[in-house]
């Protein structure tokens, strides 16, 4: 299948402030492009690209005073398979972990695995090392957890959403990954598109969404706290230890979001006519 993505997102400022932006598709799926995916700002500056430690693309560039108006556009080919269920994937020993995976299993901003690690062992103690283990913790985040816009807010911590039981998808997955942590599984959080590709629409306004990976048997896998299912269509952005290592934009300077606008759909031969 083809998924068309994209984005609009503007911000108002008084003054020229310095931005970086973490809005393009992940390397990982750069192959998947069909065309070439474009991020740009109006009015016209320039964005320089770079790599992130963690492999991110971000991109730098000088808002000018007024405010700035990001948009991206992309057509992106995808396998139209749910994500990968693998029962047997076993949980590597620690001690054997490659040590560039180690930092997935430390405390972050967002998993503090400190406050946490005691209620983990109390709950997951007897599950299944590896896969079930995995499931068992998404599957307790999903029920634990209440969604609801509502609840969002840019400062709640792993450790706020067990004790509040209430959040947003990057909340689910926080906590989760910091349960899969606390229980030495390297876990890391996702962020990227994820649209309502086979399932019914979602009562909700379309935003970027947020997950987390596992490393189990030598490589990552895909679970998603908040859905708890298998889903179609996942365009991965960008990976980290937790929502502070891929935020979507960071600005030096005061700046008020004006408009928020997020795309992601599978797309019918009308819309493949338009793209080409």
């Amino acid at each position: 299948m083809e998924i068309k993505v994209g984005f609009e997102i503007t911000y108002a400022a008084v003054q020229p402030t310095p931005m970086v932006i973490m809005l393009n598709i992940h390397p990982s799926r750069q192959a998947d492009i069909i065309g070439r995916e474009t991020v740009v700002a109006e009015p016209d500056v320039p964005i320089r690209f770079y790599r992130d430690g963690f492999g991110n693309v971000c991109g730098r560039l000088m808002a000018p005073a007024g405010g700035v108006t990001l948009k991206g556009s992309a057509l992106v080919r995808d396998g139209g398979l749910p994500d990968e269920v693998m029962p047997d994937a076993q949980q590597i020993p620690i001690e054997e972990l490659p040590n560039e995976l180690l930092l997935y299993l430390m405390p972050s901003r967002y998993c503090e695995t400190d406050k946490l690690t005691d209620i983990a062992w109390s709950l997951f103690a007897k599950t299944e090392p590896g896969w079930d283990r995995v499931a068992a913790i998404t599957a307790f985040v999903h029920q634990h957890v209440t969604f609801g816009y509502e609840h969002a807010h840019h400062m709640k911590s792993a450790h706020d959403v067990y004790e509040q039981k209430t959040g947003v998808c990057r909340d689910f997955a926080h906590l989760a990954v910091a349960l899969c942590r606390c229980m030495g599984i390297p876990a890391r959080y996702c962020t990227g598109y994820m649209g309502d590709i086979g399932i019914p629409p979602e009562p909700f306004p379309m935003d970027f969404s947020g997950w987390f990976q596992v490393w189990l048997s030598g490589r990552w896998f895909t679970f998603d706290a908040r859905h708890n299912v298998p889903r179609i269509g996942r365009i991965l952005m960008a990976t980290g230890r937790d929502a502070a290592d891929v935020a979507l934009s960071t600005s030096f300077g005061r700046m008020e979001l004006k408009k928020f606008e997020v795309v992601s759909y599978e797309v019918v031969d009308a819309d493949a006519v338009k793209a080409g």
